[in-house]
């Protein structure tokens, strides 16, 4: 398990772009027949890529965690970008297709991930946060996701939000997670930026070209920095660093957050105008 130690809202305005993705940004997250993780020290998040081909991934814990097994104090939520799979927790199967999503509930013991073709394996993205409950793990197909339609073509930012861990869907302790994509000829995945104090957010875009990228930015409005991010890394912003980016071409991303409430319209608006 690799681990990022973060930049605070003082020492980042000094950083080189190199320092801020060695605090930010992870490793390219997926190998074949490997799980990569990473521990960040923004809330504590841990974020995998898990790519089983002909064997099967057992979710491992790590001394770090100081628990018997990954999941006694935490919470996780993954979604397949891959071909088919499946995960089995404690002795159930879920069954993933592409974009599917499966919430595993705080006390899940023993957490494995399959693909159904070793040449069209399963890519899980895991998103994990400490837990204070124990509740139910769920499984949530993509169309069973709260689907918004949101922003235009005008702006560049038409796109479709596809909420799947969510309330009302899952009860979580403080994980919430979902897929955005972007219509082709848009390129802001959110417009206009906004910061949310109470919660951060882990970003991890995805279904673009390996050349191509898209230019994360962060920071406090009047001292914003960006990051050129390639496709398959996750990038962990905290409670202070506003949220917003472009690509240069349209993309998915998937967007997990924990903090201190799970409400979609608790953030602090700002214009592009405000941006320094």
């Amino acid at each position: 398990m690799d681990f990022m130690f973060s930049a605070d809202i003082r020492s980042y305005k000094n950083m080189r772009n190199d320092e801020l993705r060695e605090a930010f940004v992870t490793k390219p997250l997926f190998s074949a027949g490997a799980i990569n993780l990473t521990y960040t020290d923004v809330d504590r998040g841990v974020v995998a890529g898990i790519m089983p081909t002909s064997q099967s991934i057992v979710l491992p814990t790590h001394k770090e965690l100081a628990a018997d097994y990954f999941c006694q104090r935490r919470e996780a939520g993954v979604i397949n970008i891959g071909g088919n799979g499946t995960i089995t927790v404690d002795g159930v199967s879920y069954p993933m297709a592409n974009k599917d999503s499966l919430y595993i509930a705080k006390e899940s013991k023993d957490v494995e991930f399959f693909s159904a073709d070793e040449n069209a394996p399963a890519k899980f993205y895991l998103v994990s946060y400490p837990a204070h409950r124990v509740t139910k793990t769920v499984h949530v197909p993509k169309e069973a996701a709260q689907s918004i339609e949101l922003g235009s073509q005008q702006t560049s930012n038409e796109r479709t939000i596809f909420q799947s861990i969510r309330p009302g869907l899952v009860d979580s302790c403080q994980l919430v997670m979902g897929i955005t994509e972007l219509k082709p000829g848009s390129v802001w995945n959110t417009k206009p930026p906004h910061t949310h104090f109470r919660r951060t957010e882990i970003y991890m875009y995805f279904d673009l070209p390996v050349d191509e990228r898209v230019f994360h930015l962060m920071g406090e409005p009047k001292e914003v920095r960006s990051l050129s991010l390639e496709p398959e890394v996750a990038i962990a912003s905290p409670s202070w660093s506003i949220h917003s980016g472009v690509g240069t071409t349209n993309y998915t991303f998937i967007w997990a957050m924990g903090g201190e409430n799970q409400e979609f319209d608790d953030m602090d608006h700002l214009t592009v105008a405000d941006l320094k």
